[in-house]
C-alpha cells in the first residue's frame, strides 16, 4: 500500500486528512508549542491523558492495550513524544532511537477503531481539560485533528505491517524498564 492510499483509508476512517492533521505542526503562529505552555505543557497533557486512561476502569479491553506501560513510563513516552513532534527538542529521539516508528511501536497491541475512538475520547477529554489551551479554540481543534488522524492512521497501517516492522511490542528498547 502506498502512503497516499494509506492516508486516504485513514482519511476515510477519521475523517480528518493528512493536510488537517498537519495544521497543528505547521500552520499555527505561535505555534502550538508554545500556545501549550512550552514543554511542559506538552508533559500537563500527557498527564491528564494519562490520567483519564488509566482510570477507564470500565473499559479493561482498552485499558489491557497500556498493561505493559507504568503510568508514569506512558506520559514519559508520550511526552517525549510530543515535544519532539512540535517543534521542541529530539527527546524522543534520546531515548527510543532515530525514527518513532509510531506504528511499529503499536503493532502488537490490538488497536481497532473502537480502541481509535476510545483513545480520542480520552485525548479529547484532556484537550479540553488542559488550562493553557482553555481559550485558544484554533489550537484546540487544529490538536484535535493531529490526534484523530494519528490515532486512525495507526488503525489502517497496522494491517499492513510486516513482522520486521515491528517494535516496541516485541522487544525491550534500550533504558526501558518493564
Amino acid at each position: 500500500m502506498s502512503k497516499y492510499e494509506l492516508r486516504s483509508k485513514t482519511h476515510t476512517l477519521s475523517g480528518i486528512t493528512y493536510e488537517q492533521s498537519l495544521l497543528a505542526s505547521t500552520s499555527l503562529t505561535p505555534p502550538i508549542l508554545q500556545r501549550i505552555g512550552g514543554t511542559p505543557g506538552f508533559h500537563t497533557l500527557a498527564t491528564l491523558f494519562y490520567k483519564r486512561v488509566f482510570a477507564d476502569k470500565a473499559n479493561p479491553w482498552f485499558l489491557g492495550i497500556f498493561a505493559s506501560s507504568t503510568s508514569a513510563e506512558a506520559i514519559d513516552n508520550q511526552y517525549r513524544f510530543l515535544v519532539q513532534t512540535f517543534g521542541g527538542p529530539e527527546l524522543y529521539k534520546e531515548k527510543k532511537g532515530k525514527y518513532t516508528r509510531l506504528v511499529g511501536r503499536h503493532a502488537n497491541y490490538k488497536i481497532g477503531v473502537l480502541a481509535a475512538k476510545r483513545w480520542m475520547e480520552h485525548m479529547e477529554g484532556a484537550i479540553d481539560e488542559h488550562e493553557e489551551l482553555k481559550g485558544d479554540d484554533e489550537a484546540r481543534g487544529c490538536l484535535k485533528m493531529y490526534f484523530r488522524f494519528t490515532a486512525y492512521y495507526i488503525v489502517a497501517a497496522s494491517e499492513y505491517m510486516r513482522d520486521d516492522q515491528l517494535s516496541g511490542g516485541t522487544q525491550l528498547d534500550g533504558g526501558r524498564v518493564w
